[in-house]
């Protein structure tokens, strides 16, 4: 059956919707189909084939192959739409399960379609491809600078219009708090996910992200843009403050200058973007101490000590300072922790000091008695960082003879001495476990013998919390012993624990 209509509608369709003619003639296909259907009193099953040059059409029915396996009455599930492989191998003998025979029925004629189908099933089909469209032109900008009007506002989340029919969300918590937004508004927002869905917003865009203060500097400043000035990482309290971290990779250029502009302007409109936050410009340093002073800014750090296990610093801070660094509601060490990512700890520098002499003075006195030397020697090992015996005994010999006025002789006698001091308390230690006794707690455990019981306490588990505290590779070398025993052992310890946990 021929039908220029067909022709001049996906033509038409291509045009005012900028998709594919393909698109719009398997949506004709799939209107054609549905119209076909409907037509029938069972529900059957077709296919429609246009062709794309012509107009022409044809009409199938459709039987889907099935295996002879759930008969009922000796006859297919669904006669309407499937068919038995033996009849279908009739016909066509390599025919599989899961294959379609089909026949060429009398198609519709497309004029007299039910209009409201047609258009509803186009329509559907077009919006699919203008969706996927949308999709792929933004799927590769992820990350990127996002400008757009905004066309409404529902329950505090506002959708803008980015021109050509395309639409990006922002949801309300990545809104800046308290921002005044009307429709109408042109804002600029972080695009940070594309995803295809076939309802609702496929961009989602972001106001509160860091990377959107990334953007906008690389957007201001044109040295940012053109990578003689790198923006190594910012952090934001949406709306009120935030700090950016930036470096040079032009010796003659001050980043920190390039970044505020002249009187402040561009830092300016950076932050009139934002709703008025305040934007601290920080000079990044490839020393993490360093990075973290200069974050702290505008607070002034006296002294810092550096633990690498717990990735912390301890910031010792004058007392009249102390509320500066800190900020109102921890602000100015929060945004400085996650610009760092290091966990920052202010503390008063005067109690700071207090507890550093304090114990520096309790560790000086260990060396006066463990090392039988007097107090100047013991203060310099404290000044030269040495905080334990086991230090002394097994440092380099290299590096105590760096010690201004440390000879070879005195060196060797002290690492001699740390060493003597170690295994005496390791011997005080072992005759301690050795001669220790169990709880009265321990003895009295179901489960437990009088020996067993001595035996772990001379390996240190005394009470019942103790043994609680073992596994079953701990217990299974003691005499007698084997998994299972030392399970439920283990198990009966921990008892106690878990009426805790169910009182709690």
């Amino acid at each position: 059956m021929a039908n220029k209509e067909i022709l001049l509608v996906a033509e038409v369709f291509s045009n005012e919707k900028e998709i594919e003619k393909e698109v719009v003639f398997q949506a004709i296909e799939s209107a054609l189909e549905a119209a076909t259907i409907k037509r029938h009193t069972n529900q059957i099953k077709v296919r429609v084939v246009i062709d794309r040059k012509t107009g022409d059409y044809m009409t199938y029915r459709l039987w889907e192959v099935v295996a002879a396996n759930n008969l009922i009455d000796g006859d297919v599930e669904f006669p309407e739409t499937q068919v038995l492989l033996e009849v279908a191998r009739m016909d066509d003998p390599d025919i599989q399960v899961g294959d379609f025979v089909e026949e060429e029925i009398e198609s519709v004629d497309f004029g007299r379609i039910a209009a409201q189908t047609a258009k509803q099933v186009i329509i559907h089909k077009v919006r699919e491809a203008e969706r996927r469209k949308i999709v792929d032109a933004y799927k590769n900008r992820v990350g990127e600078l996002i400008t757009g009007i905004v066309k409404r506002i529902e329950k505090g989340s506002v959708f803008l219009d980015l021109g050509g029919h395309v639409e990006a969300y922002i949801a309300r918590e990545d809104m800046i708090p308290r921002e005044p937004i009307r429709i109408g508004d042109r804002i600029r927002g972080y695009l940070k996910t594309v995803r295809s869905e076939p309802r609702g917003p496929q961009l989602f865009v972001s106001r509160t992200a860091p990377e959107l203060l990334i953007a906008l500097f690389r957007l201001e400043v044109p040295e940012v843009g053109e990578g003689m000035i790198a923006v190594m990482g910012a952090a934001r309290d949406p709306g009120s403050r935030a700090k950016v971290a930036v470096k040079s990779n032009d010796p003659r250029l001050d980043p920190v200058g390039a970044c505020v502009g002249m009187r402040g302007s561009r830092v300016q409109s950076v932050s009139n973007e934002l709703a008025g936050e305040r934007v601290d410009i920080i000079l990044w340093n490839p020393s993490d101490a360093q990075f973290v002073i200069n974050a702290m800014s505008p607070a002034e750090i006296q002294s810092i000590v550096v633990d690498e296990d717990r990735h912390s610093m301890d910031l010792a801070v004058n007392s009249e300072n102390l509320s500066q660094a800190i900020g109102r509601g921890g602000q100015n060490v929060r945004l400085a922790t996650q610009l760092t990512g290091w966990e920052l700890n202010v503390i008063d520098a005067s109690k700071a000091e207090e507890s550093s002499e304090a114990e520096a003075d309790k560790i000086k006195q260990l060396f006066v008695e463990l090392l039988d030397v007097d107090e100047d020697i013991a203060l310099i090992l404290v000044e030269e960082g040495f905080n334990t015996v086991e230090e002394i005994a097994y440092v380099p010999v290299s590096e105590m003879l760096e010690i201004e006025g440390f000879d070879e002789d005195l060196v060797n006698e002290l690492k001699s001495r740390a060493k003597d001091a170690l295994l005496i308390s390791a011997i005080a230690d072992e005759e301690k476990i050795e001669t220790a006794e169990p709880a009265q707690d321990l003895l009295e455990m179901e489960g437990m013998t009088r020996d067993l019981a001595y035996d772990m306490a001379s390996q240190g588990i005394i009470t019942m919390d103790d043994l609680a505290d073992q596994s079953i590779d701990d217990l299974i070398n003691f005499p007698d012993m084997n998994e299972e025993r030392a399970a439920k052992l283990i198990m009966k310890a921990r008892e106690p624990w878990f009426a805790e946990e169910h009182r709690a």
